[in-house]
């Protein structure tokens, strides 16, 4: 599936193409909901084919009569994209912390005529996020957003609410192992941003007002809290550089 495709159109990102006077930190609102779509398309390496994985990995593990929970839903591709996969009878729940965002998941869902039972609700993922019954737990690129102190948290309420046998999927941006790498790992990812155009100026700011809000861990401390929350199964099914996608399962 073509899940770019599926758009009738795609605004490009322009949030920081101008000189921004008083810098401030990364924030969720209209501008980056708008724009979206296009922003991780061209900011994250084979973003397109993580989320076909993350469909795959999905449709193998979501069981009838459980719920799929999409944790930081943005504007609802990945659940788009594991529609057409899964048992019809499956409850998704979409939650984000930005009414914008959650605005542009529904204007997607109504555009695909997205018919299967389903609830967006507003939530801070540092609080009591309610899971119930979830065959699937999905966390795309938005782990590396939940403050350190409450990551061990939510992982912990994550695995209390799935059912046996359910499967938690996440795509982290990640730290080298070995701290001499990262200089190199960063450097070939601010390529990867100029080959798909973006600007030295954007490049800098973006980075500077993502500096205190992704805060991202080593693959292997990832590994750890999954294990620590309880999972006993972990596996990492995709790895560029400094991004990485891992499943691990509940007995």
């Amino acid at each position: 599936m073509k899940i770019m495709e599926k758009q009738k159109k795609i605004e490009k990102d322009l949030v920081f193409s101008d000189e921004i006077k008083k810098p401030s930190d990364f924030k969720f609102g209209k501008a980056v909901a708008n724009a979206f779509d296009d922003m991780v398309g061209r900011s994250v390496p084979f973003y397109a084919e993580i989320q076909r994985m993350i469909f795959e990995l999905a449709a193998e593990h979501a069981l009838p009569g459980t719920t799929l929970v999409d944790l930081g839903c943005s504007t609802g591709t990945t659940m788009i994209g594991i529609n057409s996969l899964v048992s019809e009878d499956i409850r998704f729940v979409g939650i984000d912390d930005s009414g914008e965002m959650l605005q542009k998941c529904e204007a997607k869902l109504s555009e695909v005529k997205f018919t299967r039972p389903y609830e967006l609700i507003m939530a801070d993922l540092h609080g009591e996020v309610k899971i119930e019954n979830a065959s699937v737990v999905i966390l795309c690129l938005t782990l590396q957003f939940v403050r350190p102190i409450y990551r061990e948290k939510l992982l912990k309420r994550i695995y209390d609410g799935m059912v046996p046998g359910g499967a938690l999927i996440v795509s982290e941006k990640i730290l080298a192992e070995n701290t001499i790498f990262n200089r190199d790992f960063i450097s070939y990812y601010y390529d990867y941003k100029r080959r798909n155009d973006y600007s030295e100026m954007e490049i800098s700011q973006k980075r500077e007002a993502l500096e205190n809000v992704l805060i991202p861990y080593k693959l292997s401390e990832n590994v750890k809290m999954l294990e620590e929350a309880g999972f006993v199964a972990i596996e990492i099914f995709f790895k560029w550089y400094n991004f990485s996608g891992f499943i691990a399962i509940k007995n």
